[in-house]
This record gives C-alpha cells, sequence and structure tokens, in this order.
C-alpha cells in the first residue's frame, strides 16, 4: 500500500511539473514580451566605411596614426592598451627611433633596482601601453565606480566593432520626451550619460570628444568630431587585429590556388578519360 501511494504522488508530482512546463512554454510562445527601454529605444550602430573594409581592403596609415594620436590624447586618460607594446608602432609607419621617442613619452611602472620597492620610469620599445590606474579600485574610484575597460580588443569584442566605437563616440545626446514619459526609471541618474547606442542607454564615461579641434593633427587634418571618432575606431580595429590585411590577402591567395587545383584537376580527367569510350549495349 505505501508503495502504492508512493507510486501515486511520484506521477501526480511528474503530471504537475510537465503541465507547468507546458503551460510556460505556451505563455511564452502566445503573449508579447513586455517591451522594455533598451528594446524600444537601442540604436543600431550607424553606417560608416573604412578603408579597411570590403573585400579588397587596406590599412589606411595616415589615418590609424591620427587615431593613435586620438587614443594618447583623449582616450588613454581612462582606458589601457595592454595588448599592444610600443614596438608595434613600427608597423603604423614610425621609424624605429620614433617609436623610442614615443616609448620615452610614457611613463610605466617599474621596480628601484636600488631599494627594490615600486617606482616608474620612461617606457621602452618592449613595453605595453601603461595602464592608467595603478589597479581596478583606484579606476572605479575615479570613474563612478565604473572600471574603464581595455581597449585592445574592444571592436572585436562588440558587434560591428569599428562602427560601434564610432556610433558611442558621436552617440551621446539628451533623453528624448518619449522615453522620458514612457520609461521615466531609465533616464540617466547621477554621474550618467545618455546615449542610445550603449547597450542599456547609459553609460558613466563622459563624451570624451567634445568639441571640434580637441586634437592638433600633425598631418593638417581638420579634427572634427566625426573625423576623430572614425580614426580612433580605425586605430582600435588595428589593434584589436594587426593582422586583418594580410589574413583577407592570404584567404584571397588560397581560393586561387583551390581554384586553379580545380582547374588543373578537370583537365587531367578530360585528359585521361578521353580515349574512354561507353560500351555500346547490343
Amino acid at each position: 500500500m505505501i508503495r502504492l501511494v508512493g507510486i501515486l504522488v511520484g506521477l501526480g508530482f511528474t503530471f504537475v511539473v510537465l503541465l507547468s512546463f507546458v503551460m510556460g512554454a505556451y505563455n511564452a510562445a502566445t503573449e508579447p514580451a513586455e517591451e522594455t527601454a533598451e528594446h524600444a529605444f537601442h540604436l543600431d550602430p550607424k553606417h560608416v566605411e573604412f578603408e579597411h573594409d570590403g573585400l579588397f581592403p587596406a590599412w589606411d596609415v595616415a589615418q590609424l596614426q591620427r587615431g593613435y594620436q586620438v587614443y594618447k590624447e583623449v582616450c588613454s586618460a581612462c582606458h589601457s592598451l595592454n595588448q599592444v607594446a610600443f614596438r608595434n608602432l613600427e608597423e603604423l609607419g614610425y621609424s624605429e627611433e620614433q617609436v623610442k621617442a614615443e616609448a620615452a613619452s610614457w611613463t610605466v611602472p617599474g621596480i628601484n633596482p636600488d631599494t627594490g620597492e615600486a617606482s616608474s620610469r620612461p617606457g621602452l620599445p618592449t613595453d605595453d601601453f601603461p595602464s592608467p590606474y595603478a589597479n581596478n579600485v583606484a579606476a572605479a574610484a575615479a570613474n563612478n565606480n565604473a572600471i574603464p575597460p581595455d581597449l585592445s580588443l574592444l571592436t572585436k569584442a562588440r558587434h560591428h566593432g569599428p562602427a560601434y566605437v564610432y556610433s558611442l563616440l558621436t552617440g551621446y545626446q539628451e533623453p528624448s520626451a518619449e522615453l522620458a514619459e514612457r520609461f521615466p526609471d531609465s533616464l540617466p541618474g547621477t554621474g550618467l550619460h545618455h546615449n542610445p547606442y550603449f547597450a542599456n542607454l547609459n553609460l558613466a564615461m563622459a563624451p570624451p570628444l567634445t568639441a571640434d579641434g580637441q586634437v592638433t593633427y600633425a598631418d593638417g587634418t581638420d579634427a572634427t568630431i566625426d573625423q576623430m571618432a572614425k580614426d580612433v575606431a580605425a586605430f582600435l580595429t588595428w589593434t584589436a587585429e594587426p593582422a586583418l590585411i594580410d589574413r583577407i590577402k592570404l584567404g584571397w591567395m588560397v581560393m586561387g590556388f583551390l581554384l586553379f587545383a580545380t582547374i588543373l584537376a578537370w583537365l587531367a580527367k578530360k585528359q585521361v578519360w578521353a580515349d574512354m569510350k561507353p560500351k555500346r549495349k547490343d
């Protein structure tokens, strides 16, 4: 009797679980999802074109150098670039002497050889770009409790990375009246800034590009906010994947070889089977 009751209880429990699952699946499939501010007001990245886009891309070296200048003079105050070494700047057209001078213009963490204590020193070409903060605690304390991300691989970590960076830098604006009316809880709080290209619409980073001419380009290019945003987005594309152009070129070479090999194999097949005639059926 006890065994029978246990079986019935188990069957009842199984039935309730199965019924709950079926009802939940039915409700999820038939009831519309509750609209959120992020879903209603988040914007896809703007359309922007770069030299490294398309089937036959190339690096715009002048643009990459301008982008590095924007990073150095604007972004490096908060964001690290710890996957890139100063010596990598030679790939942007800088000479060895220029790279040494550029590295020496940065201050990197070091060790005092006499005392063994932490100190700082001018950078060397073999050093990585330093973080502006000693640790994450210091970074959070200086940025409204938000830790600025490292920018080395940012464009690979975001969908449509270069366009996302460009859109974010040029997308700061006041919240719309419709957002304030429909989702008042989504308005930026203290220390936050509204940007519809950011995932949750508000971020702790203040607009880094605030005025035209914020950077004086060495090549004389007019440094508008739009231009600076494009240049630094291109530069961060290079930091994330410096071998991008070589990889695409290699891909085309492989495709060409495969096409040639296919044609050669087809011609060989025709040659080998040229004298073979199908047997006639009497």
